[in-house]
């Protein structure tokens, strides 16, 4: 199976598509979403429509619960609590059901899908470390979770009692390890690398390929500026921080 992993959309309809395209490029037979599909960006409807046409396997980000009513957002920032204000004003109630009805995570026989982490996953922690990592390893069943919420790719592994970060763009699945995998970011990236992030998993070669592609950033940026957003929100993209 090769599976496509993306995680923080966040509204970015210019960037999902560049995603997509090269999924269909790469013989994806799945899509996988890691949450905060809204959020930020000026196409939340759009971006929800293809993730619902796509049929995605996906969980929920902090964003999406926020937007359907199901997590306080007090703490979010200025630029955060203003972008889920105008996307609520944007999509239907069908799409905030929607919202709703993720869960926060998932799981096959292959991977788990979590937004933020295994361990209370209902806090939205940051998983920024090795430290944080060792919490979700000890709830894995399976080798390998796929994550997003800090928008930045990497991998975590884990094996004969030792855990360390790669930031390697392909990783060969070993026997016995086990492996956090952020995908980065679809809309958002906050690495210093403004190209959509996405991964991509074979199980067949036992491979994970964390994937940048280039999309118009531009028109991403003149949309939220139109519509009113944050100007930040717009400004950011363009240097992936």
């Amino acid at each position: 199976m090769r599976y496509a992993i993306i995680s923080d959309i966040h509204g970015n309809l210019e960037g999902l598509r560049a995603v997509l395209r090269e999924c269909s490029l790469a013989q994806v037979q799945a899509l996988l979403c890691a949450g905060d599909i809204v959020g930020y960006g000026a196409n939340p409807k759009e971006c929800l429509a293809i993730i619902r046409q796509f049929k995605a396997m996906a969980v929920a980000g902090n964003h999406d619960w926020a937007v359907g009513g199901r997590l306080d957002f007090s703490h979010f920032t200025d630029d955060g609590r203003a972008a889920v204000e105008w996307t609520r004003s944007q999509i239907s109630m069908e799409d905030i059901a929607y919202l709703n009805a993720l869960e926060l995570s998932v799981k096959n026989k292959d991977l788990i899908l979590v937004h933020a982490s295994l361990y209370q996953p209902q806090e939205f922690r940051y998983m920024t470390d090795v430290s944080k990592a060792m919490e979700s390893f000890a709830l894995m069943d399976v080798p390998v979770c796929f994550i997003g919420h800090t928008h930045v790719p990497g991998v975590f592994v884990q094996a004969d009692g030792k855990s360390y970060y790669l930031d390697n763009s392909t990783v060969e699945i070993q026997p016995r390890y086990k492996y956090i995998v952020n995908a980065g970011s679809v809309g958002q990236p906050r690495d210093g690398n403004p190209m959509a992030g996405f991964c991509i998993y074979d199980t067949g070669l036992q491979t994970i390929e964390l994937r940048r592609v280039p999309y118009n950033i531009h028109e991403a940026q003149r949309k939220i500026l139109e519509a009113g957003l944050p100007r930040n929100l717009a400004f950011r993209l363009a240097v992936g921080k």
